[in-house]
């Protein structure tokens, strides 16, 4: 007599799947089954699989690790939804809450701008407050510096010649942008003059006029309008210099001497 083995599937109590064999008689049927007991909860106990968020395939015995961080609960939209409605309250009329909150906002912008404002109209440095009709002490410094880009010519012997004269101007508007720009001596200074030019590539001869107040002549002398200050500025100037920007009245920094005149 033939027999066959045939797959019976169980559900359990808990859910899972269990499988029991049983022999059952091939043919017509004449002889008599042979039953295997059936298969307990602890019988043939099937692996079930899970798919986690992600697409994954997990064991029954990872279920519990699939990660639920990135889904959304209805918690959380309710917290935004709650949000939502009560930016949107009406407060009185037709004014929302979420627009007076931006109001005060633009309020405390407002404000913080109106104080810079008033803070630098109201500081005032005394140091850029003074009366230049007070100062009439003259010093003069006098010295020379060489133009090595240009070419000493005839014409520049004569002051009164055109070239003279251009040349004297874009000098002269140098030293005057330099001092006038300058934090210590830019108040004091009155003016330069070109008053020679003499062979040597070219040199040219300057003089520097200073104005000062009859309360503070020691102190200017000795310090801010001493001759050590004044060429400095002009040396500094001069070494900061770019060639090609200078063009042609380039000064050589090392070319520069100054003294003081009575």
């Amino acid at each position: 007599m033939d027999f066959e083995l045939q797959t019976i599937t169980i559900n359990g109590t808990d859910g899972a799947a269990y499988v029991s064999e049983e022999q059952v008689t091939a043919g017509n049927g004449d002889g008599v089954a042979y039953k295997i007991p059936d298969a307990t909860e602890r019988d043939g106990l099937l692996s079930v699989q899970i798919t986690s968020c992600n697409g994954e395939t997990l064991p029954s015995g990872h279920a519990a690790e699939i990660n639920l961080g990135n889904t959304y609960t209805p918690r959380e939209g309710s917290a935004v939804s709650r949000i939502k409605r009560e930016l949107n309250e009406v407060v009185f009329s037709r004014v929302r809450l979420w627009m007076i909150i931006i109001a005060i906002f633009f309020l405390i912008f407002v404000v913080i701008i109106i104080s810079l404002l008033l803070c630098s109209a109201i500081h005032e440095d005394p140091d850029d407050s003074f009366d230049s009709s007070l100062f009439k002490v003259p010093q003069y410094f006098n010295g020379s510096f060489q133009l090595p880009d240009l070419v000493f010519t005839e014409e520049l012997f004569n002051l009164s010649s055109n070239e003279s004269q251009v040349l004297a101007g874009d000098l002269q508007e140098k030293l005057v942008d330099l001092y006038r720009s300058s934090p210590a001596l830019g108040r004091y200074f009155s003016k330069a003059e070109i008053y020679a030019f003499r062979n040597g590539s070219v040199i040219a001869d300057y003089q520097l006029t200073f104005l000062m107040p009859e309360e503070q002549l020691d102190h200017l002398r000795n310090l801010t309008l001493s001759r050590e200050m004044v060429y400095n500025v002009f040396r500094q100037f001069l070494y900061d210099q770019e060639p090609d920007e200078s063009g042609k009245i380039y000064i050589d920094p090392v070319s520069l001497n100054m003294h003081l005149s009575h």
